[in-house]
């Protein structure tokens, strides 16, 4: 373990470590739950919950992988102290990864698909109730939903293969610069749109009378449950990262940094949608189809849509794959932590594995559309997203807290010194109360009221 592989640069940590988190939330689900709340009103309801949630927990995951210098597999088992049981939680941690690959790679696969579609023309002429056709068609082809999922496990993979450095960092850096580039021209595009004003208007102006509409709780758990998903905090996803960094800086900077960059795709894929929804009469507050139904209506009536639609595609797919790269780094080093394989013998098991597990998803609006796990109209992913999302990363959140908090985990003197290491932002000695007492207390909230919105629908 002694020769455990770096990342190259602070750059090269900081980008995966924010790709990893920005991913199809910040693109898709930030934009259309800001449209349904009320845009800006909402936004700076988001920012103080990322501030008081995000920034911390993500801090206590670096910190734990960093002071361990391994993956979730082991980081417990080397920290906890002896007679304890934290490391226990590698299981359900390696289980929210999975989980959420099974459902991730077949919307990635969406993503590809549409990028493909977009760049040959194939919206091209079509009228709205086509374009809304076409996703419903898709949805319901079993070989092609198969197909894209199958390519998005096997190219993610082969580049996880190739080592951190090699593979992972080369690759994502890449990736993650041309996400940014990309963002910023279509918002640019955006902002000058005739029309598209009020769209600015709607998400930059706080419109506090929008709160009042759904009530206050709602429209607080959704900017609560948003800042704390979009960080993919409390199974291990971040922590991973943290092992292969030294102690050069200390860690409330970096997790500082990497919210910054994460929030800054979200902001900016507001800016490409809101002011394009508003120029061409279209609802922001659509939901999921957003991205597949309503985007394309508004590309095709675009001057030059087809390449503006090509190039958000594109993005969109960087976003994707950016998280499935860094979830499947942390599932390769779970297994080479845990057992002395080669990685490439753990990619190949891997491949195959992943595809088996990614199936039902992918044949869950087609093959296996009969299954509703969660009521009538829901699929299979709605079930694999409830693991993870409502689950998983929320009671992982709070195991983090509580074993970087209490006196029978690791402990709030050697969280300190390790999260201080270096230079940069320090961690506050003064808020060890609120880290140990309120916060699982709003995670709490934040797991109870998944189950009443889920439930009470």
């Amino acid at each position: 373990m002694e020769n455990r592989e770096k990342f190259s640069s602070r750059l090269g940590f900081l980008l995966i470590s924010a790709g990893c988190a920005i991913g199809l939330g910040n693109v898709w689900k930030f934009p259309y739950i800001t449209g349904k709340y009320g845009g800006a009103a909402f936004v700076l309801i988001y920012f103080v919950f990322l501030l008081i949630l995000g920034i911390p927990i993500l801090t206590l995951e670096l910190a734990v992988g960093r002071a361990s210098q391994r993956s979730v597999a082991l980081s417990m088992d080397v920290l906890e102290p002896k007679g304890t049981k934290w490391h226990w939680f590698k299981f359900p941690a390696m289980a929210g990864n999975y989980i959420l690959m099974m459902f991730y790679t077949t919307v990635a696969g969406w993503m590809v698909y549409y990028f493909f579609k977009m760049a040959a023309g194939g919206f091209v002429g079509m009228n709205a109730d086509e374009i809304g056709a076409t996703f419903n068609s898709t949805l319901a082809n079993p070989t092609l939903n198969v197909a894209f999922m199958i390519a998005v496990v096997i190219s993610c993979m082969l580049i996880v293969g190739k080592g951190l450095q090699n593979g992972v960092e080369k690759i994502t850096k890449v990736m993650m610069i041309a996400l940014l580039v990309l963002m910023i021209v279509l918002a640019v595009r955006s902002f000058f749109l005739a029309g598209g004003e009020e769209g600015l208007r709607f998400y930059l102006y706080p419109d506090f009378s929008k709160l009042m509409e759904y009530g206050i709780t709602e429209v607080l758990f959704a900017a609560m449950s948003q800042a704390f998903f979009t960080l993919s905090i409390g199974m291990g996803a971040i922590a991973i990262f943290g092992s292969f960094i030294d102690r050069s800086r200390s860690l409330m900077g970096e997790a500082i940094c990497i919210t910054i960059l994460d929030t800054a795709v979200a902001l900016m894929a507001g800016l490409i949608i809101f002011p394009a929804c508003f120029a061409y009469g279209v609802d922001p507050g659509q939901g999921p189809g957003l991205i597949f139904v309503t985007l394309p209506n508004v590309f095709n009536a675009m001057p030059g849509g087809r390449l503006w639609g090509t190039l958000f595609f594109l993005f969109m797919c960087f976003a994707a794959f950016s998280t499935v790269i860094g979830v499947f780094q942390n599932l390769i080093t779970f297994w080479t932590d845990m057992t002395d394989a080669p990685r490439k013998k753990i990619v190949a098991y891997h491949i195959v594995a992943l595809i088996v597990l990614c199936l039902p998803c992918a044949l869950g609006y087609n093959v296996l559309s009969g299954l509703q796990p969660l009521g009538e109209g829901t699929a299979i992913l709605d079930l694999e997203d409830f693991l993870v999302s409502n689950n998983i990363l929320p009671l992982g959140s709070i195991v983090y807290v509580l074993f970087c908090a209490c006196k029978n985990g690791w402990g709030w003197e050697n969280f300190m010194d390790e999260a201080n290491a270096g230079e940069g932002l320090k961690f506050p000695n003064g808020i060890r109360l609120y880290v140990k007492y309120i916060l699982p207390l709003i995670i709490l909230f934040v797991f109870v009221m998944g189950y009443i919105s889920m439930f009470s629908k």
